[in-house]
């Protein structure tokens, strides 16, 4: 919690002030009792009405500065409560974009999501109690021992023996459900992460009738959460009945005490309902106090599961004195590439021996551990690429193209030999820098609430409308925005749900052209579309991104038949490098694949969908 009060900074004003008129308000209510006790010894005992009447102002008078001085303290409480939790949450989500993809899929965005909304309300509401009642009702409590004690040091002993016990009580059970609170959040961390899988995934969970397999593993979790609140909040609902017991066990000592001692006529009448109002008043503190401590130990727990997350250090300004990668023997210079990883069914189809020192990508020796996995990901990744080419890389599913790809723009970190970009390590680039370079479409198009022109900005936000227009042609999305109302300003709901996903696919890379980057990746980022516009993108994109060094990751042959360069994966390693041609030749893994779309040599389906693309 510690780590957070950085965030009360420039709500010191408020923070100050809103505790002094609590205070304030309880010096008040600590008069009240001496009023009363002089209202009934001096005015009813001896029928003074005027003094009555005058002490009654008083009463009066107490409760309307008590009351402004609560409705003051709550304000100062509520806008530094506000203020910081906003502050909070907005530093929150600024280093969660700073975490690369490893630390994301370590933490989850489950979590995540949780612990910005959830965690951080709850730590907001126990600022606000805290700033309001953390001193209050301390006050209160050993103010009423110590008026207690100017009125009768007797009796006052009962406040003595009530208040530690009271303090154990409160203070015990706080120490024993602070894990537990933890606990319950840790739970409704999984209940929002399957909530968001079934969300995101509904359509598949129709498709294969699993609505009942899916209702009962949340109706597990969601069970399992629900135990874990019962519990704690048994435990936590134990704390009121037993101040209640211990406070009016006092009372009733406190009564007997006075009752003796007003026989003997060392105590008045007055005085024994002054104590009993103070006791009273403890008793309240007290419920308030078990009420803020429960509050506080959520927020506590919260604010713990906050700051584990800003002790994620921040992956996107990557080094390359990285341990791991230190420790590896194999660091081959840019002019040293000298051996391509080639499964055996497959001919090297570069037979040089060193590298052309005119490479703008060089991939030496690469290989890729996902955190807490058992195995690489990619092993021994090598390959040149000169600025310009097309490059496409296919395999089957999970052969590791997407992996491959996202080491290009940094998004996870190579665990063995390097990637240089113009001869020099792409770690020893800043990030920003590198991200300038790339233009990606991931495998998911992602399109956000806006507008067509808002998202395709995304890529240069001070594209002109030609410029957009270039970059919508290319992708062949122009009869989506010319079909679309408003065409530029047209509406583009959340996640693009009103867009079909051809749609999506064609405006994402639409987004990614307008940035005229020196790379453009495009992931699997046309397997919605069908061969003709498929054939019809790729023509374009030929003639629009010359100069461009262009990645395509595709299932489909006829997608990257006409690269410089194609790339064969299979389980994480290269099988197979050359152009379409040589591949067919040499590479039995892409010869299996390049027949299994098209019929015999794939020529006459091939023909046909280029001429529908002219057509």
């Amino acid at each position: 919690m510690k780590k957070l009060f950085v965030y009360l900074k420039d709500y010191k004003f408020e923070s100050v002030m809103a505790p002094l008129f609590k205070l304030l308000e309880a010096g008040f209510e600590l008069f009240i009792p001496l009023v009363m006790a002089a209202i009934i010894d001096k005015g009813i005992a001896n029928q003074d009405k005027p003094f009555v009447l005058k002490m009654g102002g008083v009463l009066v008078i107490l409760g309307v500065v008590g009351l402004v001085s609560a409705i003051t303290a709550q304000y100062f409480a509520a806008k530094s409560a506000v203020g910081f939790s906003t502050k909070l949450r907005q530093s929150l989500f600024e280093h969660i974009q700073s975490l690369n993809f490893t630390n994301i899929d370590q933490v989850g965005p489950s979590t995540l999501i949780t612990r910005m909304t959830s965690d951080i309300n709850q730590i907001q509401s126990g600022v606000n109690l805290v700033l309001r009642l953390f001193l209050r009702s301390p006050i209160i409590v050993f103010g009423a021992m110590i008026m207690a004690f100017t009125i009768d040091v007797k009796s006052a002993l009962i406040f003595v023996i009530a208040i530690p016990l009271l303090a154990l009580v409160v203070f015990g059970i706080m120490l024993y459900t602070m894990p537990l609170y933890k606990k319950v959040q840790n739970a409704l961390d999984k209940v929002l992460g399957i909530s968001r899988e079934n969300l995101t995934g509904a359509r598949v969970i129709r498709a294969f009738h699993q609505e009942q397999r899916e209702v009962e593993k949340f109706e597990g979790l969601n069970n399992n959460l629900s135990k874990l609140q019962t519990n704690v909040a048994r435990i936590s609902a134990i704390m009121n009945p037993v101040t209640y017991v211990i406070v009016n066990v006092a009372t009733i000592a406190l009564i007997y005490s006075g009752a003796i001692q007003v026989n003997i006529g060392t105590l008045t009448q007055g005085e024994v309902i002054a104590l009993v109002n103070y006791m009273s008043q403890i008793l309240v503190e007290l419920v308030k106090l078990a009420n803020l401590i429960i509050t506080v130990t959520k927020s506590l727990a919260c604010a713990d599961r906050v700051s584990q997350v800003f002790d994620i250090p921040a992956g996107e300004n990557y080094s390359f004195n990285d341990e791991r990668i230190k420790s590896e023997e194999k660091y081959i210079s840019h002019n040293d590439v000298s051996s391509l990883a080639v499964n055996k069914t497959c001919e090297k189809t570069s037979k040089g021996e060193t590298a052309d020192t005119s490479a703008y990508l060089t991939f030496s020796h690469v290989g890729l551990t996902y955190e807490g996995a058992g195995a690489e990901t990619l092993s021994d990744i090598s390959f040149s690429v000169k600025k310009g080419m097309t490059v496409g890389i296919i395999g089957g599913t999970g052969s590791g193209k997407t992996s491959l790809i996202n080491l290009i723009p940094g998004f996870y970190q190579a665990t063995k030999g390097q990637i240089l970009l113009e001869g020099k390590s792409i770690y020893d680039y800043p990030c920003d820098d590198l991200r300038n370079r790339v233009g990606i479409v991931p495998q998911k198009a992602v399109l956000f609430k806006g507008t067509i022109r808002s998202n395709l900005l995304w890529g240069n936000e001070n594209a002109t409308d030609d410029e957009l227009m270039r970059a919508v042609t290319t992708a062949q999305a122009k009869e989506v925005v010319e079909g679309k109302q408003g065409q530029l300003d047209a509406v583009i709901e959340q996640g693009g749900k009103n867009l079909s996903g051809g749609q999506r696919q064609r405006l994402t890379i639409a987004r990614a052209l307008v940035k005229r980057p020196e790379i453009l990746i495009l992931d699997d980022s046309a397997s919605a579309l069908d061969f003709a516009t498929d054939a019809s993108l790729k023509k374009a994109l030929k003639q629009d991104t010359a100069g461009m060094t262009t990645f395509i990751v595709s299932q489909r042959a006829s997608s990257i038949s006409h690269a410089d360069l194609i790339l064969v994966l299979d389980d994480g390693k290269i099988v197979g490098m050359g152009n379409n041609n040589e591949l067919l030749q040499n590479c039995e893994v892409y010869k299996e694949i390049y027949y299994s779309q098209f019929q015999e040599h794939g020529e006459e389906v091939q023909n046909n969908v280029e001429s529908k693309a002219e057509i």
